[in-house]
């Protein structure tokens, strides 16, 4: 990883594991850690599922999208919220500082993580279910990945491990 300010990011459903990933890829490789969904609450104010109730999903997207492109770090892994991919303007922004990471989990193995899909803040249009947003997402995340990492049925460590290991 020797261009790009050294960041790396991580894209993908939620669920997948990017912000846990990315702590542990972050301690191990002795960089900064950054989670775009916290940086938007943070200068919000607001949690994320308060701002989806206010301002819809595509507005949502829409403070996504301004919040990524003022991203000036170096050193850093970065966790992205699930819907970022739908900003190519914020992506190419991405691309042009970091090595973008694809967290790949199947749709079964996201059903399994996750518990909390109607109150976790996922943009999502009004009435789509989590199946029709994993289907709509996946070019998405294919698209932009310099890296797709699978995560099925292996520890977050191991994870962590071979994102570094492959780019090293």
């Amino acid at each position: 990883m020797h261009s790009k300010k050294g960041n790396i990011t991580l894209i993908g459903m939620p669920g997948a594991g990017k912000s846990t990933i990315g702590v542990i890829l972050a301690k191990n490789l002795s960089l900064a850690f950054l989670d775009t969904d916290v940086l938007i609450q943070l200068r919000r104010q607001c949690p994320l599922q308060r701002l989806l109730e206010q301002y819809g999903h595509l507005g949502l997207r829409r403070i996504e999208e301004e919040e990524i492109c003022q991203l000036d770090v170096s050193r850093h892994v970065i966790a992205t919220g699930g819907s970022a991919a739908y900003s190519d303007r914020a992506m190419r922004h991405l691309q042009a500082v970091s090595h973008i990471v694809f967290l790949q989990a199947s749709f079964p193995e996201l059903l399994r993580r996750i518990h909390n899909f109607d109150s976790r803040g996922i943009a999502k249009a009004p009435n789509q279910s989590f199946q029709e947003l994993f289907a709509e997402r996946q070019p998405l995340y294919q698209r932009y990945a310099d890296l797709t990492i699978p995560c099925d049925q292996r520890s977050q460590d191991e994870i962590a491990e071979d994102i570094a290991a492959r780019l090293d």
